[in-house]
Order: C-alpha cells, then sequence, then structure tokens
C-alpha cells in the first residue's frame, strides 16, 4: 500500500473554507493515469492538481476531477501555484511557464505589502459555439423559467481551456432559485456534450464586481457544483468583451464574484486585451492552505 499526500488549498479567497477548494499533490513521482484519477476520486475534490517535470516549460501540471481528466483548471492551477510559491519551491521566480493539455502557458506572480501572493495565469485563447438547443428545456434543468433569461445577449459555448455553456440570467434572484439537474445536461448539449453550464448576471452582491456567476458541472466529472471558477470566469470576460463591450480599446479589467449561494465566497480578476488575431485573457487569484489528507493506494 503506497500513502499519498493530498494537500487542500482554497482558490479565490485568502480565508479558509471560502473560494473553491482544490487538491494539490506535490508529489506526483511514480503515480500512473490511473493512480491519479483514484486519488482524484478518493479526495473528492472538485478538481485534483498533479506536479510533474517537464521538458518544455518549468512545470507540467495534470488536472483530474472525480470522474475524469481535464485539461485544464483555473483553481488548481492557483492553488499549487500558491502551494509551490509559499513553501519557496519556484527559486524566487516572479513568471515561469506551465504545461498543461490546454498548451503551455505563461504565470505571473506578485505580492502585496502584507506578502499575499497573487497569480496572474494567461488562458487559452477563447473560443465561441452557438448554442442551438431549447431554451425552455435548458432553463428547466437549472430549475429556473425562460423568462428568467437576458432578454438580449446570446447563449453560447465559451471555452478558454475547458468547455462551458454560457447563460445570461436577468436578475441576481434567480441565483437562489437554480437547482441543477446535472444529470439530464448531455441531453441538450447537442453540439457539446461534455460542456459544463455556466449562469451569469451583470448584477452582483458585490459593488466591487462586474458579474456574477454559478457553475454546474458535467455529470461526467463526478460533481455538482464548482465554487468558484477560474477557467469560466475567463471565458466570461471573453464574452463580456465580445458580446457586452465590444468597442473597448485598450485593455477590460473586470471581477467575478461566485459561490455565494453555497456559502464560498470567491473573486477572480479577469483582464482581457486586443491582438490581431484573437483576444487575450488573463485571470488573477489568490490563495490559502487549509489541511492535508492521506490517501491510500493499493
Amino acid at each position: 500500500m503506497k500513502l499519498v499526500t493530498v494537500c487542500q488549498y482554497d482558490a479565490f479567497s485568502t480565508q479558509p473554507n471560502k473560494g473553491n477548494p482544490a487538491g494539490v499533490v506535490l508529489d506526483s513521482r511514480g503515480l500512473t493515469d490511473s493512480d491519479m484519477q483514484e486519488i482524484a476520486a478518493k479526495a473528492g475534490y472538485n478538481e485534483t492538481a498533479f506536479l510533474l517535470d517537464s521538458d518544455q516549460a518549468d512545470l507540467s501540471i495534470r488536472y483530474f476531477t472525480p470522474g475524469y481528466e481535464t485539461n485544464l483548471c483555473g483553481h488548481a492551477t492557483m492553488a499549487m501555484i500558491f502551494a509551490l510559491a509559499s513553501r519557496g519551491e519556484l527559486g524566487g521566480k516572479d513568471q515561469l511557464t506551465i504545461e498543461t493539455k490546454a498548451g503551455i502557458l505563461p504565470l505571473q506572480l506578485s505580492r502585496n505589502h502584507d506578502g499575499e501572493w497573487a497569480i496572474t495565469m494567461k488562458q487559452a485563447a477563447p473560443k465561441f459555439i452557438e448554442y442551438g438547443g431549447s431554451k425552455k428545456e435548458l432553463m428547466f434543468l437549472m430549475g429556473i423559467k425562460e423568462s428568467d433569461l437576458h432578454p438580449a445577449l446570446p447563449i453560447v459555448y465559451g471555452s478558454t481551456g475547458s468547455w462551458t455553456l454560457l447563460v445570461p440570467v436577468k436578475l441576481l434572484s434567480a441565483f437562489q432559485r437554480m437547482k441543477p439537474d446535472n444529470e439530464h445536461f448531455p441531453d441538450i448539449l447537442q453540439e457539446v456534450p461534455r460542456a459544463s453550464v455556466h449562469p451569469f448576471c451583470l448584477e452582483t452582491h458585490d459593488p466591487a464586481a462586474d458579474m456574477h456567476g454559478r457553475h454546474f458541472s458535467s455529470p461526467f466529472s463526478g460533481t455538482v457544483e464548482d465554487a468558484v471558477t477560474g477557467t469560466a470566469s475567463a471565458v466570461m470576460g471573453a464574452y463580456y468583451a465580445k458580446f457586452i463591450h465590444p468597442g473597448f480599446t485598450d485593455q477590460l479589467d473586470l471581477v467575478v464574484e461566485q459561490g455565494q449561494e453555497i456559502g464560498k465566497d470567491g473573486r477572480v480578476g479577469v483582464h482581457v486585451s486586443k491582438n490581431p488575431e484573437t483576444l487575450d485573457v488573463r485571470i488573477t487569484g489568490r490563495a490559502v492552505f487549509v489541511k492535508e489528507l492521506q490517501i491510500s493506494l493499493p
């Protein structure tokens, strides 16, 4: 029997048990794919990140939900990099690259006057696909009504590394009524059946925030709801730039709030700028250590 240490870090918050918990495995030497999948399932976090060596970047990270491997996870990246930085294992670097299955992505680290680390992470280039399914059925599967949809904004799949369905909702009050029927999401997500569902609105709890969201997991992931979602916040920023404020000229700096409905209040900074071919999207977040688990493998 082999024991593997999984550290819990809560990302997008500096308060333990707020934000989004992620598992972090700092020693993945000798672990097979099936080992990593088993560890993620036993740990039970929405995502667990595994640190590996890379011959293309400063380090490599793989991400597993309890049900499958995913290409990229924002909050688990924040957790992993915060763990390494706070333990002094980055050699004082404030810029590094990470190899992921969504590509090689640059990261930047900074500290405020209180010594708190902030991690800024570039995302993959945004992609969008039109949603062609039933709006009525979609809203029914989220536990709300078609009349709760924002009348002027489109429903689209979006990705900056992981696909989610972006669903614009009129009012913040609708988010308390949501009760997702995740099991039946693939029935109506014909274009991207394994996508998660991410309702959002422009009304917020925090006056300093620009957008509010919730994140309902694909049933293939083995989880129901993600507390504060980095990749979905990133694609929300790209959506904002494309559909809400397309005339911006310099950079959009947005704050996304998430998790209030489930007691996991967190914040994601999202930065969007234009280049000649696409939008550049980065997210900024913090994290905090919570506890360690010991997972046994046969």
